[in-house]
C-alpha cells in the first residue's frame, strides 16, 4: 500500500496570497498534480492539517474546489490554523469525521489502519489532547494490537530545536507517549505543523513530519533565533507499506527535476 501525505497547504480565498507573497492555492494544485504524476499511484492521501490559513468558510470552499481534482481517496485532519466547526462543515460528506466534539477517528478498511488524533486546542496554536481524547486513543489502539497502524496528528510530539516552532509544539507528551508505546504496532506517527521533514525515534516507533506544500520554516537552532520562513522546494511524503518488509517513508519533492533525467 502506498500512502501519500500532504500537509500545511494554507489555502487562501480566491485571489489572495499566503502571507501576502506566496500563491499557496496554486501550489496546492501542483501538489495534487504531483501525486497524479507519480510512477505509482498512491492508494490513499492523508492531509495532516492547516488546510487553510484563517479557518474561513471561503477558504474551505477553495480547498474543496481543488480537492475535487484529486482522484485518489483522501482523509483529513485539522491543524491549528483550521477552525474546527468550519472544517467539520466543509467536510460534512466525510462520514468518518465525528459530528460533534474533537475530530478523532479511525479508518480500518485498508491494509494499514489509520488513526487520527485531533491535537488542536481551539483558539490556541500549540497542541495537546485532553483526558477524554487520550482515553479514546487508548481504546482504539488496544482494539487491535496486531494490524499495522499509522497515527496521524497535526503537532509533532517532540522538541525540534527550532525555538519559534517549539513554542507551539504538542505540550505534555508523556501521557501520549505511554499510550503509543503500549500499543506496539504503530508503524509511524505522521505530523505536519513544522513545514519541514523531521524524524525522531519516539514511543517505540518513528515520528515523521511532512514538509509544507507552500513555505518552509527556516532551520535555525539558536535559542534566540527570530521566526523566519522562505519559499523552498515544496514536498510531500510517500509511505510505502509492504507486509514482508514493513514501512519505508520517502520525501517526494514537488516541481520540475533539475538536469536531464535519468542521468547517464
Amino acid at each position: 500500500m502506498l500512502i501519500a501525505q500532504i500537509s500545511d497547504p494554507h489555502v487562501r480565498p480566491a485571489g489572495q496570497l499566503y502571507q501576502g507573497v506566496v500563491d499557496s492555492n496554486r501550489m496546492f494544485e501542483e501538489a495534487i498534480a504531483h501525486l497524479h504524476g507519480l510512477d505509482r499511484r498512491p492508494d490513499l492521501v492523508l492531509l495532516t492539517g492547516d488546510l487553510v490559513d484563517e479557518g474561513r468558510p471561503d477558504e474551505y470552499a477553495e480547498v474543496r474546489t481543488r480537492l475535487a481534482k484529486l482522484d485518489i481517496p483522501y482523509l483529513v485532519i485539522a491543524g491549528n490554523h483550521d477552525e474546527r466547526e468550519n472544517f467539520r462543515a466543509a467536510f460534512a460528506d466525510h462520514a468518518y469525521l465525528p459530528r460533534t466534539g474533537a475530530l478523532h477517528y479511525c479508518v480500518d478498511e485498508h491494509p494499514v489502519r489509520i488513526v487520527a488524533l485531533d491535537s488542536c486546542i481551539p483558539g490556541l496554536h500549540h497542541g495537546g489532547v485532553d483526558a477524554e481524547g487520550l482515553a479514546w486513543l487508548q481504546r482504539t489502539l488496544q482494539a487491535d494490537r496486531k494490524k499495522p497502524t499509522l497515527l496521524m496528528l497535526h503537532h509533532p510530539p517532540f522538541m525540534s530545536g527550532i525555538p519559534y516552532m517549539d513554542a507551539y509544539r504538542y505540550m505534555d507528551t508523556a501521557p501520549l507517549e505511554a499510550i503509543v508505546r503500549g500499543a506496539g504496532n504503530v508503524e509511524r506517527v505522521l505530523c505536519g505543523h513544522v513545514h519541514r521533514t523531521m524524524l525522531r525515534r519516539w514511543a517505540g516507533t518513528v515520528v515523521c513530519s511532512c514538509p509544507s506544500s507552500t513555505t518552509e520554516i527556516a532551520l535555525q537552532l539558536k535559542a534566540d533565533a527570530a521566526p523566519a520562513s522562505y519559499l523552498g522546494r515544496p514536498g510531500c511524503m510517500l509511505h510505502l507499506w509492504d507486509e514482508a518488509h514493513g514501512m519505508v517513508s520517502h520525501v517526494s519533492h514537488i516541481g520540475a527535476m533539475a538536469g536531464p533525467y535519468p542521468f547517464a
